[in-house]
Protein backbone atom coordinates (compact mmCIF):
# COMPACT_ATOMS: atom_id res chain seq x y z
CA UNK A 1 0.00 0.00 0.00
CA UNK A 2 1.22 3.48 -0.87
CA UNK A 3 1.99 5.53 2.22
CA UNK A 4 1.99 9.34 2.36
CA UNK A 5 5.80 9.16 2.61
CA UNK A 6 5.90 7.66 -0.91
CA UNK A 7 3.90 10.43 -2.53
CA UNK A 8 5.54 12.76 -5.08
CA UNK A 9 7.65 15.67 -3.85
CA UNK A 10 7.28 19.28 -5.02
CA UNK A 11 9.93 19.00 -7.77
CA UNK A 12 8.34 15.82 -9.13
CA UNK A 13 4.96 17.58 -9.21
CA UNK A 14 6.45 20.51 -11.14
CA UNK A 15 7.86 18.08 -13.70
CA UNK A 16 4.50 16.30 -14.03
CA UNK A 17 2.73 19.64 -14.46
CA UNK A 18 4.64 20.19 -17.68
CA UNK A 19 3.07 17.04 -19.08
CA UNK A 20 -0.35 17.49 -17.44
CA UNK A 21 -1.51 21.12 -17.58
CA UNK A 22 -4.49 20.22 -15.33
CA UNK A 23 -2.08 19.59 -12.46
CA UNK A 24 -2.13 22.56 -10.09
CA UNK A 25 1.16 22.08 -8.24
CA UNK A 26 0.20 24.27 -5.27
CA UNK A 27 -3.15 22.48 -4.85
CA UNK A 28 -1.66 18.99 -5.08
CA UNK A 29 1.28 19.92 -2.85
CA UNK A 30 -1.13 21.31 -0.25
CA UNK A 31 -3.29 18.18 -0.35
CA UNK A 32 -0.24 15.92 -0.05
CA UNK A 33 1.03 17.91 2.93
CA UNK A 34 -2.40 17.62 4.54
CA UNK A 35 -2.45 13.85 3.91
CA UNK A 36 1.06 13.39 5.34
CA UNK A 37 0.21 15.43 8.42
CA UNK A 38 -3.07 13.58 9.01
CA UNK A 39 -1.25 10.25 8.56
CA UNK A 40 1.37 11.24 11.15
CA UNK A 41 -1.23 12.48 13.65
CA UNK A 42 -3.27 9.29 13.23
CA UNK A 43 -0.15 7.20 13.86
CA UNK A 44 0.66 9.10 17.07
CA UNK A 45 -2.88 8.90 18.42
CA UNK A 46 -3.39 5.27 17.32
CA UNK A 47 -0.18 4.27 19.13
CA UNK A 48 -1.58 5.79 22.31
CA UNK A 49 -4.94 4.02 21.84
CA UNK A 50 -3.09 0.72 21.35
CA UNK A 51 -1.75 0.96 24.91
CA UNK A 52 -5.38 0.58 26.04
CA UNK A 53 -6.25 -2.03 23.40
CA UNK A 54 -8.45 0.54 21.66
CA UNK A 55 -8.87 1.77 18.10
CA UNK A 56 -10.05 5.20 16.97
CA UNK A 57 -13.49 3.68 16.31
CA UNK A 58 -13.73 2.17 19.78
CA UNK A 59 -12.57 5.42 21.35
CA UNK A 60 -15.24 7.34 19.41
CA UNK A 61 -17.93 5.02 20.80
CA UNK A 62 -16.57 5.38 24.34
CA UNK A 63 -16.61 9.17 24.06
CA UNK A 64 -20.20 9.15 22.77
CA UNK A 65 -21.24 7.03 25.74
CA UNK A 66 -19.20 9.15 28.14
CA UNK A 67 -20.81 12.35 26.87
CA UNK A 68 -24.28 10.80 27.12
CA UNK A 69 -23.44 9.58 30.62
CA UNK A 70 -22.10 12.97 31.65
CA UNK A 71 -25.36 14.61 30.61
CA UNK A 72 -26.87 12.89 33.64
CA UNK A 73 -30.30 12.70 32.07
CA UNK A 74 -31.68 9.36 33.28
CA UNK A 75 -34.37 9.22 30.57
CA UNK A 76 -31.79 9.50 27.78
CA UNK A 77 -30.10 6.33 26.58
CA UNK A 78 -28.02 5.54 23.52
CA UNK A 79 -29.13 2.64 21.36
CA UNK A 80 -26.77 0.83 18.99
CA UNK A 81 -28.40 2.47 15.94
CA UNK A 82 -28.14 5.95 17.49
CA UNK A 83 -24.51 5.24 18.30
CA UNK A 84 -23.89 4.18 14.68
CA UNK A 85 -25.48 7.38 13.36
CA UNK A 86 -23.55 9.60 15.75
CA UNK A 87 -20.26 7.82 14.97
CA UNK A 88 -20.90 7.94 11.22
CA UNK A 89 -20.60 4.18 10.75
CA UNK A 90 -22.90 1.39 9.61
CA UNK A 91 -24.93 -0.73 12.01
CA UNK A 92 -22.71 -3.69 11.14
CA UNK A 93 -19.59 -1.74 12.06
CA UNK A 94 -21.08 -0.51 15.33
CA UNK A 95 -22.03 -4.08 16.26
CA UNK A 96 -18.39 -5.14 15.89
CA UNK A 97 -17.16 -2.16 17.91
CA UNK A 98 -19.72 -2.75 20.66
CA UNK A 99 -18.95 -6.49 20.79
CA UNK A 100 -15.25 -5.78 21.26
CA UNK A 101 -15.81 -3.10 23.90
CA UNK A 102 -18.26 -5.34 25.75
CA UNK A 103 -15.73 -8.22 25.79
CA UNK A 104 -13.16 -5.78 27.19
CA UNK A 105 -15.62 -4.69 29.90
CA UNK A 106 -15.74 -1.06 28.72
CA UNK A 107 -19.49 -1.09 28.18
CA UNK A 108 -22.62 -3.12 28.72
CA UNK A 109 -25.80 -3.67 26.78
CA UNK A 110 -29.07 -3.70 28.65
CA UNK A 111 -32.75 -3.81 27.82
CA UNK A 112 -34.37 -0.40 27.49
CA UNK A 113 -36.37 0.24 30.70
CA UNK A 114 -39.53 1.15 28.74
CA UNK A 115 -39.21 -1.25 25.80
CA UNK A 116 -37.55 -4.61 26.42
CA UNK A 117 -37.21 -5.16 22.65
CA UNK A 118 -34.68 -2.33 22.45
CA UNK A 119 -31.12 -2.32 23.72
CA UNK A 120 -29.32 0.54 25.39
CA UNK A 121 -25.59 0.90 25.79
CA UNK A 122 -23.87 2.30 28.86
CA UNK A 123 -20.33 2.44 30.14
CA UNK A 124 -19.53 -0.03 32.89
CA UNK A 125 -18.24 1.45 36.14
CA UNK A 126 -14.86 -0.06 35.27
CA UNK A 127 -15.08 1.33 31.73
CA UNK A 128 -15.87 4.84 32.98
CA UNK A 129 -12.97 4.70 35.45
CA UNK A 130 -10.53 3.46 32.79
CA UNK A 131 -11.68 6.12 30.32
CA UNK A 132 -11.38 8.89 32.92
CA UNK A 133 -7.89 7.65 33.77
CA UNK A 134 -6.75 7.71 30.11
CA UNK A 135 -8.37 11.00 29.02
CA UNK A 136 -5.80 13.36 30.60
CA UNK A 137 -2.99 11.59 28.70
CA UNK A 138 -5.03 11.63 25.48
CA UNK A 139 -5.79 15.34 25.81
CA UNK A 140 -2.11 16.12 26.56
CA UNK A 141 -1.14 14.20 23.42
CA UNK A 142 -3.66 16.05 21.24
CA UNK A 143 -2.45 19.36 22.69
CA UNK A 144 1.17 18.39 22.01
CA UNK A 145 0.34 17.72 18.35
CA UNK A 146 -1.04 21.27 18.06
CA UNK A 147 1.64 22.84 20.28
CA UNK A 148 3.70 24.45 17.48
CA UNK A 149 0.69 26.60 16.52
CA UNK A 150 -0.47 29.75 18.27
CA UNK A 151 -4.12 30.04 19.28
CA UNK A 152 -4.77 32.29 16.28
CA UNK A 153 -3.04 29.84 13.94
CA UNK A 154 -5.14 26.97 15.30
CA UNK A 155 -8.33 28.95 14.66
CA UNK A 156 -7.17 29.84 11.15
CA UNK A 157 -6.24 26.22 10.40
CA UNK A 158 -9.58 25.00 11.74
CA UNK A 159 -11.44 27.54 9.58
CA UNK A 160 -9.46 26.53 6.49
CA UNK A 161 -10.01 22.82 7.10
CA UNK A 162 -13.72 23.44 7.64
CA UNK A 163 -13.80 25.37 4.36
CA UNK A 164 -12.27 22.36 2.58
CA UNK A 165 -14.76 20.07 4.33
CA UNK A 166 -17.72 22.21 3.23
CA UNK A 167 -16.40 22.15 -0.34
CA UNK A 168 -16.34 18.34 -0.38
CA UNK A 169 -19.92 17.85 -1.62
CA UNK A 170 -19.09 19.99 -4.66
CA UNK A 171 -16.17 17.78 -5.63
CA UNK A 172 -18.11 14.57 -4.88
CA UNK A 173 -20.50 15.24 -7.76
CA UNK A 174 -19.85 13.20 -10.91
CA UNK A 175 -18.27 15.10 -13.77
CA UNK A 176 -20.07 15.42 -17.10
Amino acid sequence: MLSPRDLPQHDALKAMAQRYPELDVAAVDTCLTLLKTAHDIHAIIDANFAKYDLSAGKFTVLMLLYQADRALIPEEFLTPSECATMAGVTRGTITGLLDGLERQNWLQRQHHPDDKRRQIITLTVNGRQRLEAMLPEHFRLVSAVSQPLTSDEMLTLKDLLFKLHRHRPVIDRPHD
